[in-house]
């Protein structure tokens, strides 16, 4: 009887093994030397099995044998909402979708699956980014002062905030930190961000305050048997999930008094737009957030410029009592 345990995986859904197993190594490579999320690796995998579908309903069973038509007319199917189950992708949606195929054909190459670069003349779609929202001064000063009080909860929830705001991490990041990734002393946190990428990010004096607060007075009393070292703790003494950041930001927004939909991002944008308007250096901004291409932080200079331009249009003296200058700034 053979040994199950050393049979090949069966293909995924159906799929001819020239088109699954190209994918699964593709998953290990990045498992092993990218170290990327388990979330983005089952984005990444998804989309290419609906690409491989998609060639093998058209007769192609090999990714070597795959051509640029081929997956432009997948493209187009999905743009035009012409799938089987009449999904019409957005933009964003199919950019990511490319994105991976992109990734994908290159690993070919290096793999020497096939000669060339199969997507090299594929041109994705033009994103209409959408500009992130922001909090002004004033609303950043009543988010932070609405945990009143010293109990142990208030305590907790006025680090979060601060840390939010003074070193813009992304929800996961926060949720994640453990207390050696702080150094109070000397003002900064060791982050692993995406694709578990080291960063320094400084944090602010007030945020320092709040954390030595919780971390000497608050956090022992979240601490149970089985608790690590987990710097954000819950009631049961396990790290804080990314729910109940969300929650707990919502939660003291209306208790500000803020009538904008806030989430942990908005922090992140807020902090971005913030450091730009006091002078801050884009290339500066871009390594606090982490973003891997500069393009990426650039969306924040138009943010400034449309608030520059709102300015200029409701108070310049030529603009006073024209249509233009009567406009409310949002």
């Amino acid at each position: 009887m053979p040994d199950s345990s050393s049979a090949p995986e069966k293909p995924h859904l159906g799929l001819p093994s020239g088109l699954d197993e190209p994918i699964r190594d593709f998953g290990n490579s990045l498992t092993l030397e990218r170290g990327r999320s388990d979330r983005t690796l089952e984005a990444y995998e998804s989309d290419l099995r609906q690409c491989a579908a998609h060639l093998a309903r058209a007769g192609v069973k090999t990714w070597q044998i795959a051509t640029a038509d081929q997956v432009r007319a997948w493209l187009y199917t999905l743009s035009s909402g012409q799938t089987s189950a009449g999904d019409d992708y957005t933009e964003a949606s199919l950019a990511r979708k490319l994105s991976a195929l992109r990734m994908f054909a290159r690993h070919l190459v290096r793999e020497r699956v096939r000669p060339d670069d199969f997507t090299e003349l594929l041109q994705g779609p033009k994103l209409h980014r959408k500009m992130p929202g922001t909090l002004n001064a004033e609303e950043i000063d009543a988010l932070l002062a609405a945990p009143v009080g010293g109990d142990a909860h208030a305590l907790r929830d006025r680090a979060i905030l601060e840390l939010f705001y003074s070193s813009g991490l992304r929800v996961s990041e926060l949720a994640g930190l453990m207390i050696q990734q702080v150094d109070l002393e000397s003002g900064f946190l060791r982050v692993f961000g995406k694709g578990a990428k080291e960063r320094v990010v400084p944090v602010g004096g007030k945020a320092a305050e709040a954390l030595g607060a919780y971390l000497s007075a608050a956090r022992p009393q979240f601490v149970k048997p089985k608790t690590g070292s987990q710097l954000f703790l819950s009631e049961r003494g396990s790290a804080i999930s990314r729910q109940m950041l969300w929650v707990l930001v919502k939660k003291y927004a209306k208790q500000a008094g803020i009538t904008k939909t806030v989430k942990p991002h908005l922090l992140r944008h807020s902090f971005a737009t913030h450091l730009l308007t006091g002078g801050a250096d884009l290339r500066a901004i871009q390594e606090m957030l982490g973003h891997a291409n500069i393009s990426t932080t650039q969306i924040y200079t138009a943010v400034e410029e449309r608030r520059l331009i709102e300015q200029h249009a409701q108070f310049h003296p030529r603009n006073l009592g024209s249509k233009k200058g009567r406009a409310k700034t949002p």
